[in-house]
């Protein structure tokens, strides 16, 4: 299953952009990054067979375990792609959320949008860990 990162906003050559390049890196399971404007732009052609995760601060907020579980789920169901919507500054309006299969959020804190990045690519990266057994993740 590919694991697609949507995000608005140009990450350019940062600090946050190392840390997702980094974690990038380690996923084994084939994985994509686009980046769109902060405004306008139309989204990639999603595969067929896929779910899109919208992450936003009103969607559930999952243990890395349980979010593994999920993807997990999904990769055995047969879903081709798993795209992750991230929003600009100001994040998805209501239309955006109505078209996500499903809201994820990382708290209730408010975090900077390029950041999010980073902390899902590591999500994703633990979470493939997890799956396949590697010592990375660390219970209690």
């Amino acid at each position: 299953m590919l694991l697609h990162i949507v995000a608005r906003g140009k990450i350019g050559r940062s600090a946050e952009a190392e840390l997702v390049e980094r974690y990038l890196k380690r996923i084994t399971w084939p994985t994509k990054l686009t980046e769109l404007p902060e405004r306008g732009g139309a989204l990639p052609a999603l595969l067929p067979n896929s779910v899109t995760v919208a992450l936003d601060e009103r969607g559930e907020a999952l243990g890395s375990t349980d979010f593994a579980r999920l993807l997990e789920a999904w990769r055995d169901r047969g879903k081709r792609e798993c795209r992750f919507l991230i929003g600009a500054a100001d994040g998805h309006g209501d239309e955006g959320r109505a078209s996500a299969d499903r809201l994820l959020s990382f708290g209730p804190a408010t975090w900077p949008h390029l950041l999010i990045r980073a902390m899902l690519a590591e999500q994703l990266f633990r979470a493939t860990a997890i799956l396949a057994n590697h010592p990375y993740h660390r219970e209690g």
